[in-house]
């Protein structure tokens, strides 16, 4: 492939990516939105990261073994195009009902795009520290389209006065899909390496996966990635709506103060990385659970008794805004250290089904988070349901010591036998 070609398509790559974040991401600020003026309930309201989350399992279930026969660049023009014909959809509706399609939507291009980004790494560039670079970078703008997203999401909301013009944002979204999708239109890759040779490869992913469950440590593996799961998407998405009603900060500011937590997350993957050529990843993990627990314990009593005040801003808002979203920063390291101890304790051609059990673990734990979060939030208070995360992250640590245990054994190299 021609520089200038690949140039195009890594450019093309990570701004699919980055969109697909954006969007992802973008469902705490519209749980606030849908609450605030289509007047639904917190707990319908969390229906929005089932509809995201379960459209993602679905998608990998049905969709990522025919990606290589229908083609990665095909699969990425068709989710830039859904989703923009998706945004300006949502622009125009004005409707919960349309907000429910659009995540479904979402998460079904999500799911075929994650897939298909990570095949394309590997066909642009196939060398080790090549696509350890690539990799990088796009996980990298990834959580830079999550910032660009909630302060842009957030401008828009500011700047509505009728309760309907944040739905602009959406004529955004879907300029930058039209670019996506254009750029990879004129952006051709060499994709015969990733077709399948056979009809047994192309059901091996499967019996794997299912054989893979048979595994104790991929149950201890996969039990902790869903509790962390859980407990990240809880907090992101119902942070917007804790600091409207709960610290009585202004929407559009709500809105601001959650890209804290994102920062934070983005922070703690980066130091993490430095810190485990040192320490032992338990070590790490169990000390990043402890702080994350701390933090909790000593934030949220000062969130009690807070009342709505006039000309509340960034000089002024309640220390909680500040302080409880630097969770992230412990948490960031959890997710990405689990997932690279438990495949480097496999063998390289059990990853992929690895990674599938992953996504759907990841996508249920989300689902489930965030609608146990909204029950909570609705019937006893917002405190109540951020407290709770106490109890998955105790099962963590839990799980944790088990995994470590069982990988010291060697637990996690011998497959079972086929049936």
């Amino acid at each position: 492939m021609a520089m200038g070609t690949q140039t195009r398509a890594v450019i093309a790559l990570i701004l699919t990516y980055a969109v697909l974040g954006m969007l992802m991401n973008s469902v705490g600020v519209v749980i606030l939105q849908s609450i605030r003026h289509y007047g639904v309930t917190k707990t319908h309201a969390s229906s929005l990261e089932a509809c995201k989350d379960l459209s993602v399992v679905i998608a990998s279930f049905l969709l990522a073994t025919r990606l290589p026969k229908f083609g990665f660049r095909r699969a990425l023009i068709a989710s830039m195009t859904l989703v923009g014909i998706g945004a300006l959809l949502m622009s125009v509706a004005n409707a919960f009902w349309m907000t429910q399609l659009f995540f479904v939507l979402t998460g079904i291009c999500f799911g075929t795009g994650k897939v298909a980004t990570y095949a394309s790494i590997g066909l642009l560039r196939p060398d080790r520290a090549g696509h350890a670079s690539l990799t990088g970078l796009v996980e990298g703008v990834f959580m830079v389209g999550v910032l660009i997203g909630v302060w842009m999401f957030s401008w828009f909301i500011g700047a509505d006065a009728t309760g309907t013009e944040w739905l602009r944002v959406y004529w955004l979204i879907a300029g930058l899909c039209a670019v996506a999708a254009g750029l990879w239109a004129i952006t051709p890759i060499d994709e015969s390496k990733a077709e399948p040779e056979s009809a047994a490869a192309k059901s091996a992913g499967w019996q794997q996966m299912l054989r893979l469950l048979a595994l104790p440590t991929a149950i201890a593996f996969l039990v902790s990635i869903f509790f962390y799961v859980l407990i990240e998407q809880s907090i992101g998405t119902w942070l917007p709506t804790f600091n409207n009603e709960i610290l009585h900060l202004p929407p559009e500011m709500s809105v601001q103060a959650s890209s804290i937590f994102v920062a934070a997350i983005a922070i703690g993957r980066l130091g993490a990385s430095a810190l485990l050529r040192r320490i032992h990843w338990l070590k790490l993990m169990l000390a990043c659970i402890v702080c994350i627990a701390a933090l909790v314990l000593l934030t949220l009593p000062t969130t009690q008794g807070l009342t709505l005040r006039p000309g509340v801003g960034w000089l002024n808002a309640p220390i909680a805004a500040y302080v409880f979203p630097l969770i992230g920063v412990f948490m960031a390291p959890i997710y990405p250290t689990l997932c690279s101890v438990m495949l480097t304790s496999l063998p390289q051609e059990r990853h992929a089904a690895m990674v599938g059990l992953m996504v759907i673990f990841s996508a249920l734990g989300g689902t489930i988070g965030s609608f146990l979060t909204g029950m909570i939030f609705q019937h006893l208070s917002g405190q109540n349901a951020f407290y709770m995360t106490l109890v998955p992250l105790t099962l963590i640590a839990i799980a944790l010591i088990r995994f470590d245990r069982m990988i010291g054994r060697g637990a996690g190299s011998a497959m079972p036998a086929a049936a």
